[in-house]
């Protein structure tokens, strides 16, 4: 299950964001000086890695399901993988509040977060930034040539997007370029090269986003009107249905299209279980579309964290079809 939103609470930790979730370790356990940084990497709120970290190795599977090839150093790419998404979504989350700090005081859901509420100044937000970054990048240089690069090359995604909102109305399209640079990065670190179905992939990655994204930015739509911040939520208004159902077909065309490419040469029963995965995903998120409701916060926060699951389910059957 996903994780539930936090509630307002009397025994709440001091200096807790808002949108939290409840009892998460950081406001918890983290000792007391660490906590502002870890809330700047939104450590508080685990759902951004996972949905940076899925289409590493939604690619991975697909490329040892590919070349039916699977060593140590694989097991090293998805740890690493892991281990980066996590400090990579930090390293950009604090990105943003730096740039964001004079937006995130005047909206109601951003307010709590570290920099506008004075945990820390933006100077110490980007020591803290550079730091995350720096282990992100001695684990990318374990990897072949051609991973090193296209790791590199993400940085430039990454530093536009949290400008994207003030001069278009898809930020998403950005977050999304962002989000599954993996989808690329992972393939290229099993195979050494960068190959079609991986940008299949990357290409399906973007529109999951949009998707998932879109029902996040609902939450905001009063406030960020109000400021002049512009979204996908906001584009499509009473319409957003609707286009939640196109991005959810392009996602799983896109997704099964990669799955063919992939299990062509491979066992009937292989590529039939790897297919399984897109059409799963395409039912859970239509369980979303059934469930969306854009007034309700609380409903909104919760299918987006449910997203987690989304992509959890054909990575499941990749791995299984790697077997048959």
């Amino acid at each position: 299950m996903a994780d539930t939103p936090a509630k307002e609470d009397p025994q709440t930790t001091e200096g807790q964001v808002s949108d939290a979730v409840k009892g998460n370790w950081v406001d918890h356990l983290a000792p007391a000086w660490s906590r502002p940084y870890l809330r700047l990497s939104r450590a508080d709120r685990p759902i951004g890695t996972w949905l940076l970290l899925l289409p590493c190795w939604m690619s991975l599977a697909l490329a040892m399901l590919s070349d039916g090839q699977a060593t140590l150093h694989d097991l090293w790419i998805a740890v690493g993988c892991a281990i980066g998404a996590f400090l990579m979504r930090g390293a950009g989350c604090t990105w943003n509040d730096i740039t964001d700090r004079e937006f995130d005081a005047q909206v109601a859901r951003t307010r709590s977060r570290p920099i506008p509420s004075g945990q820390v100044t933006a100077k110490q937000a980007a020591v803290w930034m550079v730091i995350q970054a720096l282990i992100s990048a001695a684990i990318l240089f374990t990897f072949n040539v051609n991973a090193i690069l296209l790791g590199i090359a993400s940085l430039l995604p990454v530093a536009v997007y949290p400008f994207a909102k003030r001069f278009t109305w898809w930020p998403q399209v950005f977050l999304g370029l962002a989000f599954n640079w993996g989808a690329l990065l992972a393939w290229t670190a099993h195979t050494g090269s960068l190959n079609w179905p991986a940008v299949i992939l990357y290409a399906a990655g973007i529109a999951w986003t949009l998707f998932y994204d879109t029902i996040y930015a609902h939450q905001d739509t009063e406030d960020d009107a109000l400021i002049g911040v512009k979204s996908t939520a906001r584009l499509f208004g009473k319409n957003s249905p609707q286009w939640l159902q196109g991005f959810l077909t392009l996602t799983i065309m896109l997704f099964g299209f990669a799955v063919l490419m992939v299990t062509i040469e491979r066992s009937p029963a292989s590529m039939a279980v790897a297919l399984l995965g897109p059409l799963t995903m395409g039912w859970h998120m239509q369980w979303q579309l059934r469930q969306l409701d854009t007034e309700d916060s609380n409903v909104l926060l919760r299918l987006f964290r449910s997203n987690r699951d989304t992509g959890l389910i054909p990575l499941l059957f990749f791995a299984t079809a790697f077997f048959l």
